[in-house]
């Protein structure tokens, strides 16, 4: 028990946690299983998902990364768990049900690997001996000879190996026992097993596939100088050239005492990490690129505005768009518009013409769509005046508190409220303009 209170204590700096992506159903001998919508049921006080057995194999790790709780040369109590123990811990824990899967990462433990034979063996052990068939994401150990990795992922639902930071300067600096290139050999062998399972697996129809969840990284945010734009390309970038499923962005919180790094008394960048997010979302789902989310001029995030609200107040002359005639990848663009609405609007139309009201039936959030949407060939009341600093302050949910009326239902639309008098933005919100 004190080893589990160290060691899941000690997983709590990992982001990269989620849990959909397979669907695999037990056998008659085997316990478990795996869904592809996803087996994340709890979340932590700040909003991380932590419904797998969220545990390190180990925090004793010979590397000195400056950022990292468990460097070796910070004074924290020290556990590691046997591959025998963590496996009998994982069932035992799903047969009580207070999990229905395992994330599992380590430090260094002697050297990668040592670290990569102790992990693989922890799976060995659950889906061999204990036919589980649960759900496993387990971190890739950069460094480790390729045929460790090769058989971790035979085990495995998904894989991922950190990025870390940002760049390789940055890498270079903070953690210089790791480097970009053994970073990124793993991810490139981990992309090309899975995509042999696309291939082979359909003349092998029954063979053992190579990490069918996929794989994704995350990158610490707010330790290093880089801009949100230099995150973002590189985001883009890992998308393309290692088909990851995720990539995940964690806010730096200070744990550690350095000169290289923030001081203790700074507060994580939580605004700057959820609108990576956002942006990250319009990256995989909505068609946007990199550099049209941010670019050098601007390479950091509005503070007071979503990145889909802010790329539309800026280009004001694509818009107002007809929403009975605009093709599906802009009616994406629109602000209050989502992939489902959009995609519901493109099979509704086709059989009538739609008005806002059959808009608001779909799902669409008319609070910030109506500025930018015409439904045949008229603009909603309230958003007859087009002043972009009046749709600004419109889609303020800080305007609206500032004035005493209801939040709106997006947190993160928010304007500044300088833009234009008190008097201007009570008009405009209660509808008398």
């Amino acid at each position: 028990m004190e080893k589990l209170r160290i060691l899941s204590d000690a997983a709590k700096y990992d982001a990269a946690c989620t849990s959909s992506g397979v669907d695999r159903k037990s056998g008659p001998d085997g316990i478990g299983n795996s869904t592809a919508c996803g087996i994340c049921h709890s979340f932590a006080a700040d909003g991380r998902c932590i419904s797998l057995l969220k545990v390190l194999l180990s925090n004793a790790c010979a590397y000195n990364c400056q950022y990292c709780v468990n460097r070796c040369t910070n004074d924290t109590p020290r556990a590691t768990f046997t591959a025998r123990e963590l496996a009998d811990l994982t069932i035992q824990f799903y047969r009580r049900n207070y999990i229905e899967g395992l994330f599992l990462s380590s430090g260094i433990l002697k050297n990668p690997d040592y670290t990569c034979e102790q992990m693989t063996e922890v799976l060995r052990i659950l889906r061999q001996e204990y036919k589980f068939y649960g759900y496993i994401h387990v971190k890739a150990i950069p460094g480790a000879d390729p045929m460790l990795i090769a058989r971790m992922g035979m085990l495995a639902d998904r894989m991922s190996v950190n990025i870390e930071l940002p760049s390789e300067r940055s890498l270079n600096s903070l953690a210089p026992n790791k480097s970009k290139q053994a970073i990124l050999k793993p991810m490139t062998q981990i992309r090309d097993g899975i995509a042999e399972n696309q291939t082979d697996i359909v003349r092998y129809r029954h063979a053992p596939k190579f990490a069918p969840a996929g794989q994704s990284t995350q990158m610490i945010i707010g330790a290093t100088p880089e801009s949100d734009y230099q995150i973002l390309r590189l985001s883009e970038s890992l998308y393309r050239k290692y088909s990851l499923k995720r990539v995940f962005f964690s806010a730096y919180m200070p744990v550690v005492e350095s000169s290289l790094l923030p001081s203790l008394d700074t507060k994580p960048p939580l605004l700057r990490e959820h609108r990576l997010y956002q942006a990250d979302w319009l990256l995989r789902f909505y068609g946007f690129t990199a550099n049209e989310i941010l670019d050098e001029k601007t390479p950091n995030f509005n503070p007071f505005l979503d990145p889909k609200c802010n790329w539309a107040v800026h280009h004001m002359e694509l818009f107002p768009v007809e929403v009975n005639t605009a093709p599906y990848e802009m009616l994406l663009r629109v602000p209050g518009i989502g992939v489902r609405s959009a995609k519901r609007i493109v099979a509704a139309r086709r059989t009538g013409s739609l008005d806002f009201d059959a808009l608001k039936r779909i799902g669409v959030v008319l609070k910030r769509a109506q500025y930018f949407i015409l439904c045949r060939g008229k603009q909603a009341d309230a958003a007859r005046l087009r002043s972009d600093n009046m749709i600004r302050a419109v889609l303020s949910d800080r305007a609206a508190k500032m004035l005493g009326y209801p939040q709106g239902e997006q947190l993160s639309l928010f304007s500044d409220p300088n833009l234009l008098t008190k008097e201007d933005i009570r008009k405009c919100l209660t509808g008398e303009l």
